[in-house]
Order: C-alpha cells, then structure tokens, then sequence
C-alpha cells in the first residue's frame, strides 16, 4: 500500500508510517486487493485527508466503515461517487439538512463538496472488503485514525466534532470540550434515526460555531 497523502498530514502522520502495527496493516491490506475486491478503490484509501489539509480542518464528520457495494466509497465517510444511489444514512443526512437549514437534497451524493471547505470525512477503517461489512476492522486503521484526531487534538482549536452514534462518540471521547465544539446524537442509520438524529440541528450548530470563532461556515 502506497501512502499517498497530502504534505501537511504526511508531515504529521510519518511516524505512524514506521510502526510495527502500520506496516503489519500495509501488508494486510495490499494482500486483500490483490486476492479480492476491496472498496475503495486504491488510489481513494486517503481521499479524505488529500481533500482537506491539516490546516483547513474546521469540522470532523466521524464515520466507522467504507461502503461495500460497488461504486459507492471514495475515500470520505457517508459519500458516494457521482451517479450512485443515495445509501440510507446519506438519506437520512440530508433530511436533516433540509430541516435544520432548508437545503434541498442535492443532485448528488458526493461530498467532496464539503470536504474542500474544511470538513474532515474521517472513517475509523479506511477499507473493506466487498460485501462485508467490518470486515477491515481490527486489523490496525483505527489505530491510524485515533492518531489523526490526536494530532488535530494537539494542534489545533475550535474544532467542530460531530460524532453520530455510540461508535463516533466513544472515538471522540478525549476531545477537549473547552477547546472545540462536540456535536453528539444518534447515528443518521434507519435503525436509530428517530432516536435523536433527526432535530440534532449539528449543520446550523455548526456554523454558529464557526461564525463565533471568526471562521467561514460551511456551505452545506
């Protein structure tokens, strides 16, 4: 697995790179591609971080797993490639967009859109084998990306973390509330949608947020 990444997470992350858990993984996973389909595709592992520097990070989205349906992932958490059917949560995420800001659901699921206005779309695993959900998990990502959210942690203030679901919130769970805003509701799921996703307002309260501490809000 090549590590294709932007300069200024390169910088951060290089020493995540030499560790025993990170190679162990690099081999796992370039065993997997060559063996079966994995999502996404190889060039897209580190789309997430290449859409949106170090620097530009104003909000992390905390997603758990890449889809596993053909031309879905990309490399951002809960988008989908252009021309690709809308995934339930995405749905659902949309819905709620369209409640708290009024933005009608958009021709395209691809969110590569918020992600060049600073939206960090971060997976807990950045690959998965087609078909089957999880089945990249404890193999060494989520080591990787508790490192992303420390380095951001370390660095950098006034930070919107926005973690859906009990996954999301126990991954977040060190964030420094006095420093950052931390958004947290039920995950966006059919299965717990009603159970408080749907009226979290996370879109206008983030902006709020943003706006408060002198930054550009996101265009949802």
């Amino acid at each position: 697995m090549d590590v294709k990444i932007e300069e200024s997470w390169k910088e951060r992350l290089s020493g995540e790179f030499e560790k025993d858990y990170f190679r162990q993984l690099t081999g796992f996973v370039k065993e997997e591609y060559k063996r079966t389909t994995v999502y996404p595709p190889g060039p897209h592992i580190f789309e997430a971080f290449n859409a949106c520097p170090f620097n530009q990070v104003k909000v992390v989205i905390l997603g758990q797993d890449p889809y596993h349906e053909p031309g879905q992932a990309h490399g951002l958490c809960f988008s989908v490639q252009d021309g690709t059917p809308y995934p339930p949560s995405l749905v659902n995420i949309f819905k709620e967009l369209e409640t708290d800001l009024g933005i009608q659901r958009p021709a395209s699921g691809n969110l590569l859109r918020w992600a060049s206005q600073g939206v960090l779309l971060l997976n807990a695993t950045l690959t998965v084998r087609a078909h089957q959900a999880g089945s990249h998990q404890n193999k060494g990502w989520e080591t990787f990306t508790d490192a992303v959210i420390h380095r951001l942690a370390e660095e950098r203030r006034h930070i919107v973390y926005i973690l859906w679901g009990s996954y999301a919130q126990k991954k977040g769970a060190f964030i420094d509330t006095k420093q950052n805003l931390v958004l947290k509701s039920a995950h966006p799921s059919p299965l717990s949608a009603y159970r408080g996703f749907f009226g979290n307002k996370h879109f206008s309260k983030t902006n709020e947020y943003l706006q408060a501490n002198g930054q550009q809000p996101i265009s949802w």
